[in-house]
């Protein structure tokens, strides 16, 4: 089943009506709306979406997205809450932005623009919407119109947006009520005012940050483009919502042109943006379409090499993968994130040999990357150097405490060096965070019995304690 790219973004609203409810019961003969509801709505949404969606963790792209952030919130007002941002891999090129500071970024943006001022544009856009508390504003009026059977019924209509079992389904799922609501998803959508405010103030925070201002209106004609190769459902919502693009496009256009010339050289650094790009479209991207670009993309950059190699390594085209491997090292024998990706090949292979240099080499460039420190923690576990391992890993894990993947290395490594209680505590998070009831009970059940002193029983109750939110999240 097809649906449109602005039901995709009724779930960051539906999910703050219903994380709402409660607070906004309790104030209804008020009609107040406050700060610190818009905190706690983001905060649940948030930790809703973190149990329920494909995230990207990778620190050159969840890194690097977070930078151009914090790069514009440093060039706005102040605001009475912090601005986070979160990758989600889908293909559709949009993002969205939600009451609290949070901010997410589908992985399909990051492959259709050009630019770093581009992907500024898009989230100064985002970014504007919450500093004028839009949907905030639109959560209070709900209220009035009892917000419960609103988000119910749109929930309901709205299930299984993303289609084919995927996880953007579940999240509608899980917003169903039950309840029903005539005629409210007015109450959902942005207003013509709201638009022109995001677009006014977001080209102030963007020319603010530093970044080229026309790189908005680049932004809308890219999206204007790919509209003619995309079905109903992918269009983004900048494209359907009043007022009409082309008297958008005008208007900035018209302010860009009353702005110091200076602002209109401005150009930023793409180097960040590219590397991200070439990760999302070598790793996430479908590896018929990844390979089609690369094929028909002509010679290729040593970066692009790489990235060929990542899609050839997918494919199991090993041979083919080494070669473009070694091809991109040669030309870029001091660039951590090649090093990275090419250590990661050969230690897929077993070729642990030829993995360690390559770790190595590049934790020594760049020594915070938790994927660098992930694989290198494993290479180190398959030597048997435990306590080194166990160290990396968990330098992993304070990075990225909710993967499962983590969870499960540190869970074996822990477990093979004689820690019974700290190996099982962590194989019940490995499949609390699957959904995976079953082994997390056992693990969880096995963890509980080996737990001696205080300090271990407390983290029996942290993991209890997680659990029960996660449990309360999908309830």
């Amino acid at each position: 089943m097809k649906h449109t790219i602005t039901q995709l973004l009724l779930i960051p609203l539906l999910a703050a009506a219903l994380v709402l409810a409660p607070a906004l019961q309790a104030r209804a003969a008020w009609g107040e709306f406050t700060i610190s509801d818009e905190i706690e709505a983001g905060r649940k949404f948030d930790a809703y979406v973190r149990s329920s969606m494909p995230l990207v963790e990778d620190t050159e792209i969840a890194g690097y997205v977070e930078s151009v952030v914090r790069r514009l919130v440093n060039n706005i007002p102040p605001q009475p809450f912090r601005f986070t941002s979160t990758v989600i891999q889908n293909g559709s090129m949009n993002a969205f932005a939600i009451p609290g500071g949070y901010v997410y970024v589908f992985t399909g943006l990051i492959l259709n623009l050009q630019t770093e001022d581009q992907m500024a544009a898009v989230l100064a856009h985002e970014l504007a919407h919450v500093t004028e508390h839009h949907v905030a504003k639109r959560m209070a009026e709900m209220q009035l119109a009892s917000i419960g059977a609103i988000a119910g019924t749109l929930a309901g209509a709205f299930l299984g947006i993303a289609g084919g079992g995927s996880n953007m389904a579940n999240l509608g799922g899980a917003l169903v009520m039950g309840s029903q609501a005539g005629a409210a998803a007015a109450y959902l959508q942005y207003t013509q005012e709201n638009e022109r405010e995001a677009d006014h103030q977001g080209l102030n925070y963007l020319a603010a940050a530093g970044y080229n201002p026309l790189a908005m209106a680049e932004t809308f004609d890219i999206m204007q483009k790919q509209r003619w190769y995309m079905s109903n459902d992918k269009i983004p919502s900048y494209l359907s919502t009043h007022p009409a693009l082309p008297d958008r496009v005008a208007y900035i256009k018209g302010r860009v042109a009353r702005m110091p010339q200076d602002f209109l050289k401005r150009k930023a650094d793409n180097t960040a943006f590219l590397r991200a790009q070439t990760l999302v479209r070598a790793k996430l991207q479908a590896t018929d379409v990844a390979l089609a670009w690369y094929t028909n993309k002509g010679e290729l950059n040593p970066l692009e090499t790489m990235g060929l190699g990542i899609v050839q390594t997918r494919l199991n085209r090993t041979g083919d993968a080494e070669r473009s491997f070694q091809k991109a090292l040669a030309a870029l024998p001091n660039d951590s994130l090649v090093l990275r990706e090419a250590g990661i090949y050969y230690f897929k292979q077993g070729n642990f040999q030829k993995s360690q240099p390559l770790l190595q080499k590049a934790l020594v460039l760049k020594p915070g990357d938790a994927l660098t420190l992930f694989y290198n923690a494993r290479l180190l576990g398959e030597s048997k150097q435990y306590d080194a391992a166990i160290v990396s890993m968990r330098q992993v894990l304070k990075e990225l405490p909710e993967d499962p993947e983590v969870r499960y290395h540190m869970g074996r490594l822990l477990g093979e060096s004689g820690d019974q209680f700290g190996g099982h505590l962590n194989l019940a998070y490995c499949y609390e965070l699957q959904r995976n009831r079953k082994q997390a009970e056992f693990h969880l059940e096995k963890a509980r019995s080996f737990a001696r002193d205080a300090d271990q029983k407390k983290q029996v109750e942290d993991f209890e304690n997680f659990r029960r939110e996660r449990e309360e999240l999908r309830q």
